[in-house]
């Protein structure tokens, strides 16, 4: 079958976004608002400080206000891993907070079990399935490394299994696999729509007042306070959280340290049971493969493949918007490499295509920091990686606006900031240049050109 006729049927939309349980809109702000703590931004990273402040203190006025709609962007569209690392990869934290790493690790469990505990407190459905992941060797050097990864958990405590071939085959049937390292416990897969709807409610129930299509467009000093605007009206607060993601921060100064990357993701229609038996997959993990330029991919609720990632396209000059969104190319391309991962699923279709915006730094994990006195606290940067580390990041945010000592804020991870981007043009070109460099180490059993050791002695990063 050819691949495009796989995807002839396809809505140009994000399937999580689709499901029938979406709330109803929130309204505008419209006038004067005042409060104790707004919060800008209505994805995971905004509806967990949101949440979380409220718990912290029932007594206390939360405003969040959202440009759009309620997870409408990267909280919406995403693949649903919900990692225990707060640093994307053991590896990308050992390398880079070595000091700290074992301290790292700790927090994203007891981070990934916070998550879990909240959803069952208040009943949030979402889909959440602690099944763990594995990561595959498609190619004969991705292997070797996995070895070595697995020595190098070892040595650090961490539990990872190594599978071989007729072991991962036994898990999930592909053919192209060589091999997996397979975490068991340290990522769970949710519905990534549900989730943010559920803390929404759950934030609403606590008192929590949320405005829809409000965008914040500027922020002053207002005497004692700080003053937001928005198109119709205005926000006093005490303290504000900036959580806008990929979306111009409202402080200039944070803005060279993100550029948006875009992301692409297929969903098929649900297997049947036959279709479903030639994989296997009974243990329900999450996929992602070893090479630079990488695959992500994992089963719905309902029975459907999810297959994302490979391609991670800046657009020139960091233009962001909805026509960016959509990539036949991509989907494409995807769509042939889903029939190579499965050849035995021939005849499937794909039923949802979509892609989104991610808020790329160049350590791949977030950065925090405070402005305006202490009153104004920014998490941002995750890089793909932020289903469970949002949570972690609205923790550090509360800290720092609290002006407290802790164990988060204590951390170099908290403390230091990446290194920006360089502007315009040159980023553009270093961007181009990397991602060339990547798909040519893919295809040369792994060897990083100088452009990549460079970028390797100097703390950078840039993948898919």
């Amino acid at each position: 079958m050819d691949p495009a006729r796989s995807l002839a049927d396809a809505e140009p939309a994000p399937y999580w976004l689709a499901d029938p349980g979406r709330p109803e809109p929130a309204g505008a702000l419209a006038g004067e608002e005042h409060c104790d703590l707004l919060v800008v931004g209505g994805g995971y990273s905004g509806l967990w400080t949101a949440l979380l402040a409220k718990e912290r203190d029932p007594a206390r006025d939360v405003v969040l206000v959202e440009a759009d709609r309620i997870g409408g962007a990267a909280s919406g569209r995403n693949g649903g891993f919900c990692a225990a690392s707060l640093t994307h990869g053991a590896f990308n934290g050992l390398a880079r907070w070595p000091q700290e790493f074992d301290l790292l690790q700790d927090l994203g469990r007891r981070n990934l079990d916070a998550i879990e505990e909240t959803l069952g407190r208040y009943g949030i459905d979402c889909d959440f399935e602690r099944t763990g992941e594995i990561d595959v060797a498609t190619a004969p050097h991705q292997w070797a490394e996995l070895q070595e990864a697995a020595e190098l958990a070892a040595r650090h405590g961490m539990d990872l299994e190594l599978l071989d071939r007729d072991q991962v085959r036994a898990e999930v049937d592909s053919p192209t696999f060589h091999g997996g390292l397979h975490d068991r416990d340290g990522v769970a897969m949710v519905h990534p729509a549900k989730l943010a709807w559920g803390l929404q409610r759950a934030a609403a129930r606590l008192g929590v007042r949320v405005y829809e299509h409000t965008p914040a467009t500027d922020l002053v000093r207002s005497g004692p306070a700080l003053a937001v605007r928005t198109p119709y009206g205005r926000i006093r607060a005490h303290h504000v959280a900036l959580a806008s993601g990929v979306f111009p921060s409202l402080l200039r100064r944070v803005r060279p340290y993100t550029v948006p990357v875009y992301d692409y993701a297929l969903v098929t229609e649900p297997l049947d049971t036959g279709q479903l038996a030639s994989i296997g997959w009974r243990g329900r993990q999450g996929l992602g493969d070893s090479a630079n330029q990488f695959h992500y991919f994992r089963l719905t609720a309902d029975q459907r493949i999810l297959w994302g990632g490979y391609d991670a396209i800046y657009p020139r000059g960091g233009r962001m918007g909805a026509a960016y969104e959509h990539r036949p190319e991509t989907y494409l391309k995807l769509a042939r490499h889903f029939f190579t991962c499965f050849p035995q699923l021939e005849g499937l279709r794909f039923s949802h295509v979509w892609g989104g915006a991610i808020d790329t730094c160049t350590r791949f994990s977030a950065f925090f920091g405070s402005a305006h006195g202490g009153r104004v606290a920014y998490a941002a940067g995750y890089t793909g990686l932020g289903v469970g580390a949002t949570r972690f990041g609205a923790e550090v945010m509360l800290d720092l606006l609290a002006g407290r000592s802790t164990e988060r804020t204590g951390l170099a991870m908290v403390r230091r900031k990446p290194l920006p981007f360089p502007p315009e043009p040159l980023a553009s070109a270093g961007i181009g240049l990397t991602r060339w460099s990547l798909a040519r180490a893919d295809a040369s059993e792994g060897r990083r050109n100088l452009w990549l050791r460079a970028l390797d002695r100097a703390g950078l990063g840039f993948d898919s």
